[in-house]
Formats: C-alpha cells, structure tokens, sequence
C-alpha cells in the first residue's frame, strides 16, 4: 500500500480545521438561534462549544495512534470491524461531502448583499449560484488533485484572511455593544431554549474533527494534530462567542429576528450598523471567505474516506489509486468532486445537510466508542500520543450527549433525518454481504477482545502488527542495525524461577549455532563472566555479555522470566536480561547496542510493558517501537 506523503505541516493542520469550522454556523445561524434563545444565544454558542469536546478529544487520540486517511472510518473500522466501518466511512464521505457542497452553494446567498443593484429574475439567480459553486467545486479539486501541500497553503491564505475580517468586526463593533438592552435579560427564555439552541448550533463546530481525516498526510503527526485542533477549537469558540454577542448587542431584536428564521445575513447586516456600506461588503466577502474555506477543506477530507475504504477491499480498488506526479488520491478526489456537483446542480440540498448533521452525531457517538473499545482491547501497539481524558466517563458522556443532541434535532427537525439517515445505512448492508464480506478477513480490536475473552492460548493477531507498521511510520523511524538484529533473533520467555547458570545454558543452546562455537563453550564463557563481574546493572535487569572467536559475529538474546532469574544470594531476581555476544573486531557496535538497550529500559512504562506482553513478537515490538536515538 502506498502511503501519502506527509505535506501538511501545524499551520496548514490549524487552517483546515478552522476554515472547517466558521462557516454557515456563524454567518448565518444566529439570527434564527436569537429567535429560539433570545439574548442567550450567547451562551448557546459557548455551550454547543463544550459539547464538541469529547469528539474532539476522541479524534486526538484516535489520529494520534492510527495517522491513517480516513479518519472517523478508519478509527471505526479498526476498533469495530467492516461492518461498521462501512457504514461511518459512507456516512462520513456523505456528511462531509454534502455540507461541502452546501458551503460552495452559501456563497451565492451573498452576492445579492454585494451587487445588489443586479436586476435578475429569480431563476436566473438559482442558476447563477448553482454556476458558480461548481465552478467553485472544480477549481478546488484541480487544486486537490495537483497538490495536497499547495491546497493547504491556499487554505492558510484564506483563513488568515477571514480572520482578520473578524478581528475588524470585533474591534469595531466591541464599543457598540455595550450595555446593549439586549442582555439586560440574557436567559430570559430559559435554560431549556439555551440548550436547545445549543444542540441547534452545534454543527458550527462539526468541522473540527475533520483534519482526522487528512492525519496520514500530516508531518509529525502524534504532535502536530492534537495542538492544532485545540489551538483552532480555543481560537474559533472564542471568535463564535465574541461575534455572536456584537451582533446581539448591536442589532435591534425585531431586525435580528426579522422573518421565520431570522435574518440571514445578520453578520453583514450588524456590520452595516457601525461600518456602513463598506462594513456589509466587507463582512459579505467573508461569508463568502468562510464558504469556500468550508469547502476547500472538506473536499480534501472527504476524498479521503473512500480512497481508505478502497484500500481495505471495501470499495473497488481503483479508488486507491494516487497520482504517481503528484501524489494525491485522485480518482477519489474526482468522485468526491463529482458528487458535489452532481448535488449542486439536480438538488435541493437544505434538507440533505440536515441528513449530514444527524451522521456527523452519529461519527461522533462512534468515535467515543472507539476509543473505549482501543482502550479495552488492551492491544500492546496501540500507543496514541495524546490520551483522552477522564477514561471512561468523558467518553461515555460523549455517546449520551449526542444521542441526546439526535433526540433534539430530531424533534426540532422531524423525523425526516433520522429516516433518511437509516434508510441510507441499510442500502449499505448488501454492498456489505455481496462484495464486502467475501474479501474481508481483517481482525477488529472488538473481535480480538473477544477471543482473548474465551481463549486460553496467546495467539497475535494482524491488527498488532498493523498498529506496530503504522507507530513506526508516525515516528518516522529508520531502522538501523539494532533494529535489524531484534527483528531476526531469538527472544526467550521464561516462566522461572531460574538460577544464572540454567539461563545461560538455555541461551548458549539457542546462541552457539549463530555464533559458530559449542553450546558449551559459550555456557563456560558466560559463567565465567558473571563471575568475574556482576552484570545485574540496576534491580531486576542484566545485560550478560561476552567475547567469542570469529569474525564479524554479534547477536542479542532478550529475555523475560516474569518468576524472576537468581543472579546472586539476596538480591532482587532479574526478570529482564540481554545477552550480547560478539567477536572482537565488535567492540565498537558492543558498546553503541548497550547504549540503545540503556535508551530502552529507561523509558518510564517500559518495565510495565515487558512484564505485561502477552506472548514473544510483543516483546519484539516493545524493542522495535522504543523512542530511542537510532544511528544514522
């Protein structure tokens, strides 16, 4: 498999999730929040902020172990299994795509507010917006297809632009807020309007996990994504809060609330009241900035999700394919892109996005029981960077809470949602049962705690090895020659309790073959050593290590004896040793292995860890993961 190139760098990460994330929700939403919450809707905002933590900190931790495309699918599918994996990584394409699409189609809705001395006719209006948000649509794919690194710094350009707009908008309106009557009674509709606004906002902030999706593309990654979507969720919540309130305490209520959802365009219409002419264009053009940044952002990470489907035998393979010029999944992208525009032109797509709002909650229900099921599984190479907080209450909290927020769209919205929402997902199940399930044979963490559960034998299982592969791209390791003698040797785990003298024996069977001498010569070698010197070098670890005849010759025996290894009368038994044997001409790489093993035992978790691996190639991964500096 062909992974992506790592192009995106903090600010690009930081980019992509704000620009997902201040979109219609802010430039269009409060004037029909106002209506439901009154001056509260403040507050709203600042609550439906806190709500998207737990999804936040789930995709953090998720994409910080498992930097894969994806992103909700790929997170999904490996704790869960095909099934499931399925359907999230369809429902986040959809998702995704939809409110993209919607994103590019919201430009329009500003152009009346930039000229509006045009005289079209209505219709020529709908097609003139339709017109230009494929434009919009294939200019961004183009730029998708020749360059991921170059689609996000377009991205940083536009939001470090839209940003600014709001910094303005904020300076300017702040003096013409205050002591505004509108807040003389701030929760006057209740706590329950505030919250039901809240649930009604809450896809203002959606965007943010959407840089899951890009994770394999991001440059040092298990750093990079959790600071990015904290520094940008802390930055737009901020923003969200701070807008909302000038435009509360700017507008009149009647002005605010004109109409049956509330002024539309309430940003530019606030602007209006402090700037002038010049504030409206000004705050339309932004709107207009925050669309296409939603829709720029979202095309690169809903292509994603089938290119990582089809790598995974859930979707044919030729959405696998990437660029061999420029190294973008392009067929994906031009599905992606295809969709969109498909959508734009033959739909009316305000309900669809309404479908796209209640499979986001959805995601994020998953994405909490993701973590919890990575968590139980226990699975030794799942090692996130970043770890949620408060396991497992937060993220048990997470799933209620957005079962919650579906119940109150739902009667907010109808039932059409969730219908639609279901009936998609059982369109999904043949896919499933005809080519899906012939061509799957992938082990999920939920199936590996099961047959831990019932099985008394140890046996690895593929999903290790994959979590190992993808620790070692993610750290951008390099193996060197350590490296290479662990992946090859022998690795004795022994129940004990032992004396030295039956390890060395044990080890000089399994080492003399390799090292070109008798089983008994060695065995002499390494009691003769030990008793020259002790080689116990802290409580509980040695690092036996001898000299042998020959040329070019050097070989590493680990060993766990979790009953403890007798060295000497009345000290602690070893439970971790390391066994060297080199040839003379070895000396120099002899004492840079003792330094790497040094690097390894020093890592805080590491005696926990070794004790804890369930069987011999966890052991071996334990050395292969190891932070610790390589030769170059």
């Amino acid at each position: 498999m062909r992974s992506l190139k790592r192009k995106l760098g903090f600010w690009d990460v930081f980019c992509i999730a704000t620009g997902a994330m201040i979109s219609s929700g802010l430039f269009v939403l409060p004037g029909q929040a106002f209506r439901v919450a009154g001056p509260g809707v403040v507050v709203s905002y600042a609550v439906a902020a806190l709500l998207v933590l737990p999804a936040l900190l789930a995709q953090a931790e998720l994409a910080t172990a498992m930097p894969r495309s994806g992103g909700s699918y790929f997170f999904v599918e490996r704790s869960m299994g095909a099934l499931p994996g399925l359907l999230a990584g369809l429902a986040n394409w959809l998702s995704i795509a939809l409110k993209s699409a919607f994103a590019m189609v919201g430009i329009g809705a500003f152009a009346r507010l930039v000229w509006p001395e045009s005289d079209l006719a209505a219709h020529h209006w709908e097609w003139l917006i339709k017109a230009v948000a494929i434009a919009a649509c294939a200019v961004f794919a183009l730029l998708n297809v020749l360059s991921v690194k170059v689609t996000g710094r377009v991205q940083v350009i536009l939001v470090a632009l839209l940003l600014a707009v709001l910094a303005v908008f904020i300076l300017a309106g702040a003096p013409r807020a205050r002591q505004h009557p509108n807040f003389d009674n701030l929760l006057g509709r209740g706590l329950g309007a505030v919250v039901a606004t809240a649930a009604l906002v809450f896809i203002s902030f959606g965007g943010l996990t959407k840089v899951a999706s890009v994770a394999e593309e991001v440059r040092h990654p298990h750093r990079t994504i959790p600071r990015a979507m904290v520094l940008a969720f802390v930055v737009v919540s901020l923003l969200h809060v701070a807008v909302v309130a000038i435009v509360v305490g700017v507008l009149d209520p009647d002005v605010l609330a004109a109409g049956p959802y509330g002024s539309l365009t309430p940003l530019s219409t606030a602007a209006g009241a402090f700037l002038g002419r010049g504030g409206v264009v000004l705050l339309s053009l932004a709107a207009m900035l925050a669309f296409v940044t939603t829709g720029n952002s979202g095309m690169l990470a809903a292509s994603r999700s089938p290119m990582a489907m089809a790598r995974d035998g859930l979707l044919p393979t030729s959405l696998r394919r990437t660029s061999p010029r420029f190294g973008t999944p392009h067929v994906s992208i031009v599905l992606t892109a295809g969709f969109m525009i498909a959508v734009i032109a033959a739909l009316s797509i305000r309900d669809l996005v309404k479908v796209a709002s209640t499979m986001m909650l959805i995601l994020f229900a998953l994405v909490n029981v993701a973590v919890l099921v990575m968590r139980a599984s226990r699975l030794q190479n799942y090692r996130p960077t970043f770890r949620m907080p408060l396991q497992p209450y937060l993220p048990l909290a997470g799933i209620v809470l957005y079962a919650a927020l579906i119940a109150v769209l739902t009667q907010g919205l109808g039932p059409v949602p969730l219908i639609t929402t279901g009936a998609f997902l059982l369109t999904a199940l043949p896919w499933y049962v005809l080519y899906v399930r012939p061509r799957n044979r992938r082990e999920s963490a939920l199936l590996h705690m099961v047959r831990q559960a019932v099985a008394k034998e140890i046996r690895r299982g593929q999903l290790e090895d994959e979590l190992r592969e993808i620790a070692l791209q993610r750290d951008e390791v390099i193996h060197d020659r350590f490296d290479h003698i662990i992946q090859h040797c022998p690795i004795l785990d022994l129940p004990g309790p032992l004396q030295a003298e039956d390890l060395f024996a044990r080890a000089a069977d399994v080492l003399a073959p390799q090292l070109g001498c008798t089983p008994a010569a060695l065995r002499a070698k390494l009691i003769q050593r030990e008793a020259a010197t002790s080689t116990v070098i802290q409580p509980g670890l040695a690092i036996p290590h001898v000299i042998v005849d020959g040329h070019a010759r050097f070989e590493i025996l680990p060993v766990r004896c979790t009953a403890g290894i007798v060295f000497a009368p009345g000290q602690p038994p070893v439970k971790t040793a390391f066994i060297l044997a080199g040839s003379a001409d070895e000396r120099n790489y002899h004492l840079r292995a003792l330094v790497a093993i040094a690097q390894i035992v020093q890592e805080p978790a590491f005696c926990r860890r070794w004790l804890a691996a369930p069987g011999i190639e966890h052991l071996r991964d334990l050395l292969l993961l190891s932070p610790r500096q390589r030769d170059r």
